[in-house]
């Protein structure tokens, strides 16, 4: 799968760099993908597929030091002398801002060969993002700095596009690729993989974008849109604590605002979908998320809750007839 026995000329790399700050969850998320599985795209099991070879801590069998037969870090090394090519780099993890204190770093992937030192994550996105054919930022994190960009973190963090510019463009013209989450929801990661390489051999129109570079197909619509509970936030019936099967918003959910298809397609294999299970929206496909969307758990102010009683009975009591007459 990535052996160096591979005809390289008819080979896309993907490198997966989890150097930044992150707690790996997209690619926990990918493992859980199904439509399409990671299997489907390392196996070219789809129509179409080119070849592919993905060097990803999860699933590399390459694991040796640097120097060694079976280094995974001399991917990117090999990718910073340009003898890779084409290849995607998909950033997972915020990026630090190294240049804010005196001493040491904040993060880095593998060791530099000349000097024996840490390459940290700014300066592989330095090195390998002029020579990527396109870029992807996978998680809320990596998107837009997520948890670590919180007020007063000491890190600096950003979202890749805030490090390289939101108009930045790879040397294939594409710009930065966002799937935020926290983590991903599985198959938008996988599909927007999908797409991407589709688009990159040439088998796909150039991915529709939404001003903040997620895809704008999976990120259309609310939450609110696809939630089991929409129904009860018509009528007007709000949970007031947990462990009710009515709408949430009185609880803390921002369904109604925040961009996301989880409760339409669920976690995995369909099933799932925070708001669908219980759990609040809490805003993490957002930019400006948490602080944004904080505290947690109390009534959103813009989460938009009707104030009238006046539609809402009468929701409530066609409803009433339309379960009675069904039933």
């Amino acid at each position: 799968m990535n052996g160096l026995s591979a005809d390289e000329d008819e080979v896309l790399h993907i490198l997966w760099m989890n150097g930044g700050l992150s707690c790996d969850g997209e690619s926990v998320s990918l493992t859980a993908a199904s439509q399409p599985s990671i299997e489907d795209l390392v196996l070219g099991a789809l129509p179409g597929l080119p070849q592919i070879a993905l060097h990803w801590p999860y699933l590399s069998f390459e694991n040796g030091p640097d120097g060694a037969a079976d280094s995974f870090i001399e991917w990117f090394h090999r990718a910073d002398r340009g003898e890779l090519d084409p290849f995607i780099l998909i950033v997972e993890g915020s990026v630090p801002d190294e240049d804010n204190k005196g001493d040491g770093y904040w993060s880095g992937f593998g060791n530099d060969p000349l000097t024996g030192q840490p390459i940290t994550t700014t300066q592989w996105l330095d090195r390998l993002a002029p020579k990527a054919t396109a870029v992807m930022a996978v998680g809320t994190c990596a998107a837009y700095g997520g948890i670590h960009a919180m007020a007063g973190n000491p890190t600096g963090a950003m979202g890749v596009p805030d490090y390289l510019g939101r108009d930045w463009r790879s040397r294939a013209g594409l710009p930065i690729v966002c799937v935020p989450g926290c983590p991903t929801p599985p198959d938008n990661l996988s599909e927007t993989i999908l797409h991407l390489l589709y688009q990159v051999s040439g088998q796909a129109a150039t991915m529709p974008l939404d001003e903040e570079l997620r895809p704008s197909w999976l990120f259309e619509t609310t939450v609110h849109s696809g939630c089991d509970r929409a129904s009860y936030y018509d009528q007007n019936d709000f949970a007031s604590g947990y462990g009710s099967s009515t709408c949430l918003v009185k609880v803390g959910c921002w369904g109604q605002v925040v961009r996301c298809n989880v409760a339409k397609r669920g976690w995995i294999n369909g099933v799932g979908g925070c708001p669908n299970v219980g759990g609040i929206c809490i805003g993490c496909t957002m930019p400006g998320f948490p602080d944004k969307f904080m505290p947690f758990m109390e009534t959103p102010v813009a989460g938009g809750i009707p104030s009238g009683d006046v539609y809402a009975p009468v929701v409530k009591t066609l409803r009433g007839f339309t379960v009675r007459i069904a039933g």
